[in-house]
């Protein structure tokens, strides 16, 4: 196959990439930019940040790229290093402005963590959703970046305990057990609302 398609396995456009192919890895940037972001943006809550976020972290991939082995999936080793870039970031404490809760600026659908599908036309529904939204992110805010990395893996990534396990470097117990609690925290902030 000389072009690169969909039928191109992400291993297959690593091994090009290392080659020399810098369309290859075009492709690969391609293929998750946007779940990149929509993971910092639900870590950072700001889209300057998560836009810094995803540059670093294809950077950082093309730069170790050799030290990727093959042996767990490219887009959970690509979120290890965003997961990990984003929780140096909060660790540094950055505080700026939030984001907005909207949908993004190209009109593609909703901010990360909203259910997908079309949007009511009633104001009060509107309204109404948009008060959901933004204390869901509130609450994901609370919590500590190890807990909302597992939560925005898992309920918006919609990765597996195990997946979640390789992006984290922990064991599969850990996993659930952060979930258990980052769900009770949430459970707890929204109480009432839902």
């Amino acid at each position: 196959m000389g072009e690169h398609g969909v039928g191109t396995s992400d291993w297959e456009l690593v091994q090009r990439t290392r080659a020399g192919d810098r369309d290859a890895f075009r492709e690969l940037v391609e293929r998750y930019q946007r779940k990149i972001a929509s993971l910092a943006l639900g870590m950072l809550r700001n889209r300057e940040d998560a836009l810094d976020i995803v540059q670093e972290t294809f950077a950082k991939a093309y730069q170790n790229l050799e030290r990727f082995k093959g042996d767990a999936a490219f887009y959970t080793w690509i979120y290890r290093i965003a997961v990990n870039l984003c929780v140096d970031h909060q660790r540094r404490g950055a505080k700026q402005p939030l984001a907005p809760f909207e949908v993004d600026d190209r009109g593609e659908g909703p901010a990360p963590g909203l259910p997908d599908g079309p949007r009511p036309d009633q104001p009060f529904d509107r309204a109404r959703d948009a008060e959901i939204a933004r204390r869901v992110h509130e609450a994901v805010r609370e919590l500590t970046p190890e807990h909302r990395a597992v939560i925005l893996l898992r309920e918006v990534e919609g990765l597996s305990y195990e997946e979640i396990s390789q992006v984290l470097d922990c064991p599969k117990g850990t996993v659930m057990s952060r979930l258990h609690y980052a769900r009770r925290q949430l459970q707890g902030h929204l109480r009432g609302l839902l």
